[in-house]
């Protein structure tokens, strides 16, 4: 299961601390305008070693394109990505060879396999999402061109520190204006303090993204399996250190009554729209035309400088102490990370919504 997609589909490689990672992406269709620097300014903004707060692993995370493309555009066949690790250490692992590390996958991934990934986790490391990345940049490029659609991410919440923030007015400036991607000045500057703290402390903070995309047309996904937002769930879970997700009112919406959280239907424009928002702009499983929106809340990262108690292989309690290069609170990179796998789910719904109906809108008298 190292595939995404049914029809834009992606098949991701590598492990953190190997010679590189990458993708494949299939199901592009042809004559996309596609260069290396549309891909590379996503990589940018989720590479280690770009602030304080993060991982000072220092890899440029440079892409090459080493297929699919030619003269700038897509031929329609399987487009090849390669980045290659410039600052991997495997050697800082020796010392958990034989230790069950508290909340990371060494002990599952050896119950399945029989053998450890001892290495920085292995495909279960955050490294991973470069391949992602990379192929979540091909897909916001083909949903910017045939359809328009916008993508903005941004961190809403980390540890106990919520920013008051109109999703529907957030722009990718402000959002990369901040250290840590929240795009309230006043709460910035509170999250930085805080995982600054952490930080010193040898601990991690977790936290919540929020995603909004602009320009969904009606239409998209499907009324029982391949539900829009099943899909997006599916995406969002397989995210390392991704604990929940929720579209709309999420959760929130238990606390009101049918009659507070339906959204009334209106005519604006000529167009069918909803009053409010509360769905998150997918009723039964397929898109209604609003801003799509929802939230992924992410868990404290696991590597922490704390001594922590544990097992070895010989069944031995022990205690373990991280050392290395981790980010303290894994949130502000998951913001790329987040628009990827949207633009991923969603560059695929497009491609089945036209197949299945042969049009990439709502049907002509709901225009």
């Amino acid at each position: 299961m190292n595939t995404f997609g049914r029809m834009f589909r992606i098949a991701t490689w590598g492990e953190s601390h190997g010679r590189g990672l990458g993708c494949v992406v299939d199901g592009c269709p042809p004559r996309l305008p596609l260069i290396a620097a549309d891909i590379q300014h996503d990589l940018d903004r989720r590479r280690p070693g770009q602030s304080r707060l993060a991982s000072p692993r220092q890899e440029p995370d440079r892409v090459e394109i080493l297929s699919g493309v030619l003269g700038g555009e897509t031929l329609g066949t399987p487009i090849g990505l390669l980045i290659l690790n410039q600052d991997a250490r495997p050697q800082d692992y020796t010392r958990f060879r034989d230790v069950y590390r508290p909340s990371h996958a060494d002990f599952t991934q050896e119950a399945k396999y029989g053998i450890p990934a001892m290495t920085g986790g292995g495909r279960a490391s955050a490294r991973e999402t470069v391949g992602r990345v990379a192929a979540g940049a091909v897909a916001r490029k083909l949903l910017a061109v045939d359809h328009g659609i916008r993508i903005v991410a941004f961190v809403r919440r980390i540890h106990t520190l919520q920013a008051p923030v109109d999703p529907e007015a957030v722009t990718p400036e402000a959002v990369d204006a901040s250290e840590v991607r929240c795009p309230h000045p006043e709460t910035s500057r509170a999250m930085v303090e805080a995982v600054e703290t952490v930080r010193t402390e040898g601990d991690s903070l977790g936290g919540i993204v929020e995603c909004v995309v602009h320009g969904v047309p009606a239409g998209w996904g499907e009324p029982v399996f391949g539900k829009l937002e099943a899909d997006l769930g599916s995406g969002m879970l397989s995210i390392p250190a991704a604990k929940g997700f929720e579209v709309g009112s999420g959760f929130s919406g238990v606390s009101l009554r049918g009659s507070e959280h339906n959204d009334p239907f209106v005519v604006r424009d000529g167009r069918v729209r909803t009053e409010t928002n509360r769905s998150g702009g997918i009723q039964g499983g397929i898109s209604n035309g609003e801003t799509i929106l929802f939230r992924v809340a992410f868990k404290p990262t696991s590597t922490i400088r704390k001594p922590q108690r544990t097992v070895n292989r010989r069944r031995e309690e022990v205690t373990v102490e991280a050392r290395g290069r981790h980010d303290p609170c894994v949130v502000p990179r998951a913001v790329p990370i987040v628009e990827a796998m949207a633009a991923l789910v969603l560059a695929d719904h497009a491609l089945r919504h036209r197949g299945q109906t042969g049009r990439p809108g709502p049907a002509p008298d709901l225009i």
